[in-house]
């Protein structure tokens, strides 16, 4: 049976109920958002509780009646089946409670900061690092998410040497956030006219996008250049200073931005990327912090863990943390098929966090 006590599960119904009639009110705005916001959070849970305190009583419904002395043999047998059919769902319905409430991750409402980069493979790395970010951007926007290129460097070839990208939308970080990690493909490059197949690597850091209340940063902290946008080769692509330079001296973290041609608004999107390094940074730092959380994620988040294999000769791709291999590469890589892969992996981090609650 369900392992919190039943005061817990009152105690958040009454607290639903509470905000629900607070809400009804002439309140401030900001507490309108406030409450709104933490309705929203309960509604999933306290639904669960309803329906896991409905079958419970469905379950001691039939008990009751196979017990009950002046039920004939015809009824005893359908309250049987009734009886296995309600502990089946009871024991659905508890599964169910028992995720909802769970802690949230404080960042998984959020959207992200989504950063690709070349690793080993040269050209043919760029070209992937591209092929990355395009199945991201098809996922994001099916999703209905939107994804606003932040700074990018291209690749000789083609591709991306590294691109940050904002991916705009609700639960973006709860969705994209075991992206994070080496990536490796395995396929024979355009140029290789042996047949030979190459294997190339990208990494993918996929950050919560702070707020101003999530990371409190100092100007005085920031060495801030500006200097003209540079294009292929280093020639200059336009006459002004509108390429932005941020170092935030405390940590060490260097953000350059050259894509728009406003020095104010690649100033801003710096401070979003300088932001939400920081705000992950300091999430790591918690998350080590906190062994036992650590050892509920689905890997380690370490950038350089080789987290998936996309082997186009054989159509297969396999993230090696949950051993999942399927054979619909051209649907995975296309974004169609990721929630194949994400949808298992956000089960396997639930069934790790209930693991540790039982233990």
């Amino acid at each position: 049976m369900i392992m919190l006590p039943e005061a817990k599960l009152d105690l958040i119904e009454r607290r639903h109920q509470e905000i629900s009639a607070r809400l009804s009110q002439d309140i401030p705005g900001a507490e309108f958002v406030a409450l709104s916001r933490e309705l929203a959070e309960l509604d999933d849970v306290v639904a669960a509780i309803r329906d896991w305190r409905k079958a419970l009583a469905a379950l001691q419904g039939a008990s009751e009646l196979i017990d009950d002395p002046a039920s004939d043999a015809e009824m005893r047998e359908l309250a049987e089946e009734e009886k296995r059919e309600a502990e089946e769902h009871v024991a659905a319905l508890e599964h169910r409670l028992r995720i909802a409430l769970l802690p949230k991750d404080a960042a998984d409402e959020k959207s992200a900061i989504l950063e690709i980069r070349a690793g080993t493979g040269g050209d043919e790395a760029a070209l992937f690092a591209g092929d990355l970010f395009r199945m991201y951007q098809r996922y994001a926007e099916d999703k209905g998410w939107k994804v606003e290129v932040l700074s990018e460097s291209e690749g000789t070839m083609g591709g991306y040497k590294e691109i940050f990208a904002g991916v705009s939308g609700r639960g973006v970080f709860a969705r994209l956030k075991f992206e994070s990690g080496a990536h490796r493909v395995q396929r024979v490059p355009d140029t290789e006219t042996q047949g030979r197949i190459h294997t190339s690597a990208a990494t993918v850091a996929v950050l919560p996008e702070a707020k101003d209340v999530d990371v409190e940063i100092n100007e005085s902290d920031l060495k801030i250049d500006t200097m003209r946008a540079q294009g292929a080769g280093g020639q200059h692509v336009n006459k002004t200073e509108s390429a932005i330079r941020i170092t935030h001296i405390p940590t060490g973290i260097v953000i350059f931005v050259q894509e728009e041609r406003s020095q104010h608004k690649n100033r801003a999107r710096a401070m979003a990327l300088l932001r939400a390094r920081i705000y992950d940074m300091e999430r790591s730092k918690l998350d080590s912090e906190r062994a036992a959380d650590r050892k509920a994620q689905v890997g380690s988040g370490d950038r350089s863990e080789r987290i998936r294999t996309y082997n186009f000769p054989q159509g297969r791709v396999t993230d090696h943390r949950i051993n999942l291999t399927l054979y619909k590469l051209d649907k995975v890589i296309t974004g169609e098929a990721l929630d194949e892969i994400i949808d298992p992996l956000i089960t396997e981090h639930q069934a790790k966090l209930l693991a540790e609650g039982d233990a």
